[in-house]
């Protein structure tokens, strides 16, 4: 098999599963997505044939996920600064991420960890209102964005003393998505207000 055609069928397997996952997430397909991982695979292939240069599988599969997947980096790096309490650097590299073109997955993602960072910093309204605002307007929210917001915005409810609000979210949480992270931590702070009322 020539470099080019390696390339190629790389390149296509990675945009056929990567597409299937976003259709499992309940993301739907990305235009976005396709376009580019298509494109980066075409560029590579040329390359490939009209200079003899023969570019790895694996490196080539590194730079299509980079490229394709690069504001979903950005975000992840974001949320790691913001668990550590690194609150302005999270909040810089979410505005790069932003600025990188995103499809709506990883626009509604961007959006998410940004209402999520207005909770950490205690900007309570701010991250009630962007939470509920993204629940609201996604038809298509993959089930691990809906548990997200359902689980911060119960817990955002919580630190305001809303005792039945935080508690009809935790429960959403359990339903949306009953084997996730969300929902074990959801079950504990429902098992907590049991023993001792929140509110």
């Amino acid at each position: 098999m020539t470099p080019a055609a390696l390339i190629l069928l790389v390149g296509m397997l990675y945009t056929l599963f990567f597409g299937g996952l976003s259709l499992l997430r309940r993301e739907g397909l990305s235009t976005r997505f396709a376009i580019e991982s298509l494109l980066t695979t075409l560029i590579f292939a040329l390359l490939a044939t009209l200079t003899n240069i023969n570019i790895h599988p694996v490196v080539f599969l590194m730079i299509l996920y980079i490229v394709t997947m690069r504001v979903r980096l950005l975000i992840d790096f974001g949320t790691l600064f913001a668990r550590q309490q690194r609150f302005e650097l999270a909040e810089r590299i979410y505005r790069l991420a932003g600025q990188l073109g995103t499809d709506p997955a990883n626009r509604t993602a961007l959006q998410l960890n940004q209402f999520i960072l207005c909770l950490q910093r205690g900007q309570l309204e701010q991250a009630i209102a962007g939470l509920q605002s993204i629940l609201e307007q996604n038809g298509n929210l993959g089930f691990k964005h809906e548990a997200a917001c359902h689980y911060n915005l119960g817990v955002a409810w919580q630190r305001q003393g809303q005792t039945t609000r935080a508690l009809q979210e935790f429960e959403a949480v359990i339903e949306c998505w009953p084997a996730s992270e969300f929902a074990r931590r959801a079950a504990a702070a429902i098992e907590n207000n049991r023993h001792s009322p929140l509110a």
